[in-house]
């Protein structure tokens, strides 16, 4: 959309979230709600958008930087008091103007869309988006006339016992007449009980100078719920949450139970993959179709090719490659590569480690710092030791090699192409391609020597 530009009041304290970091950097589904709002408003279109900061301003300036322009308010002395810190940015230019509050992430580019159509085709000088809730406590009251046009709007505190009654409440989200926005601001003053300077007020001086207020109601109510306190910081993160599984699903995805199944914004899902309950996918988690995900499975900053299948388990900032199978049980650290085929079984923990095709890590083993090659067997309790308490180092496995139960490989050490590493080796030098290494302890038996242990007890 041509000619738009935004306000988000981000200054205040927040001290209902009783929280050491700012209200609108906790996250909603993987994301601070700040940056559902500014992203929404990059949809739009908006030319520019300017965040107003006052208190912990650095942690927000620092968190937006280069995706906004700021203005600060130094005093918190209400709504249009903020929005006045926007103006330098701002006054003087044609278009419109939307102000929204920074704790309201549930708005969706839709509604904000139909906030400005409505706005420019009721050649409004202010349209005012609406709700109306079950439950309207806290919320400023929008008092209609008879025939309908909106007359004012009352602040909770403010409003009488009749007009606590109205239902239909201002969702804190305008759309102003630019030149028109900053005209009024000027006259806005604060003798109400809070002593503060507050938005809706412009409402009333445009409507006394002859300009038309228009209101547009959401849809959906549920899209104005504002965050303020760790409950509704919840109940954001329950209907964010609803509006992405329902998406993936008529996407193509199965999600088995929703209300069991938690997947950040930003994650990509393939067709026909299903999703088992307990699954959490979080970061820049891309998995493709034909997938099996879950249950009870973390997936963060993961890529999962076509008709893997992952289990009980857990992978951080890895590759899953086509076919792969991991869990149950799986602990997969950053850095790794699971091939094509390849399977990490029951109680196996796997770090930076690149597992080639068709290569087997079936249970309770620990692989760290590796580089396997193809069609590798790593038997059941194998360890690479990489670690000296300083420095790590690496074990390569070439391909076809048969790792036995219980081995150790003390890196940085490699195993040939083909070779076989006996059960219970400690294997400290390289083991030469089709070698069988056997680096144990030859095993003595001492006849009767238990029953003179037993006699001792």
């Amino acid at each position: 959309m041509e000619n738009v530009f935004a306000v988000v009041l981000a200054a205040g304290k927040g001290t209902r979230m009783k929280s050491k970091t700012h209200k609108v950097l906790h996250p909603v589904c993987g994301q601070p709600m700040i940056d559902h709002i500014i992203d929404t408003l990059s949809d739009v279109g908006t030319q520019e958008c300017v965040v107003v900061v006052g208190h912990e301003a650095e942690a927000v300036e620092h968190h937006l930087e280069g995706r906004a322009t700021f203005a600060r308010q130094t005093e918190q002395l209400g709504t249009a008091h903020a929005v006045m810190q926007a103006k330098e940015a701002l006054v003087g230019k044609d278009g419109v103007t939307l102000v929204l509050n920074g704790d309201h992430p549930l708005f969706t580019k839709e509604t904000l869309e139909d906030l400005i159509r409505h706005h420019r085709e009721s050649q409004a000088g202010a349209t005012i988006l609406t709700a109306v809730l079950p439950d309207p406590a806290g919320y400023g009251r929008v008092i209609r006339r008879e025939d309908g046009s909106v007359d004012r709007v009352v602040e909770h505190k403010d409003a009488s016992e009749e007009e606590r009654r109205v239902r239909e409440v201002n969702t804190g989200t305008f759309c102003f007449d630019n030149r028109l926005l900053w005209k009024a601001l000027s006259k806005v003053d604060n003798d109400n009980i809070q002593g503060e300077y507050y938005l809706p007020d412009v409402i009333t001086i445009l409507k006394a100078e002859g300009h038309r207020v228009s209101a547009q109601s959401v849809s959906d109510p549920g899209e104005a719920k504002g965050v303020n306190n760790r409950v509704q910081l919840a109940e954001a993160e329950k209907e964010m949450r609803r509006r992405l599984l329902q998406q993936h699903m008529l996407n193509g995805v199965t999600i088995v139970d929703p209300d069991h199944t938690y997947i950040e914004k930003g994650v990509e899902i393939g067709a026909d993959t299903v999703v088992h309950p307990g699954t959490i996918l979080k970061g820049k988690t891309r998995i493709g179709s034909d997938c099996e995900i879950g249950p009870q499975t973390e997936l963060t900053d993961v890529v999962a090719e076509e008709s893997t299948v992952i289990r009980y388990s857990v992978i951080q900032d890895s590759r899953v490659e086509r076919a792969a199978t991991v869990g149950p049980y799986a602990y997969v650290r950053p850095g790794s590569v699971l091939g094509e085929e390849s399977k990490v079984g029951c109680f196996v923990d796997v770090k930076k480690t690149e597992l080639g095709r068709r290569s087997k890590i079936s249970h309770l083993g620990y692989v760290g710092d590796s580089r396997v090659g193809e069609g590798v067997n790593i038997g059941c309790g194998a360890v690479t030791v990489n670690y000296d308490g300083q420095n790590k180092y690496q074990t390569v496995i070439e391909d076809g090699a048969f790792i036995g139960c219980n081995v150790n490989m003390v890196a940085p050490v490699t195993i040939g192409a083909g070779a076989y590493v006996a059960a219970g080796s400690t294997v400290t030098e390289d083991v030469p391609g089709d070698a069988l290494a056997i680096a144990r302890q030859r095993q003595t038996n001492k006849e009767q020597y238990a029953r003179k242990l037993r006699k001792q007890d």
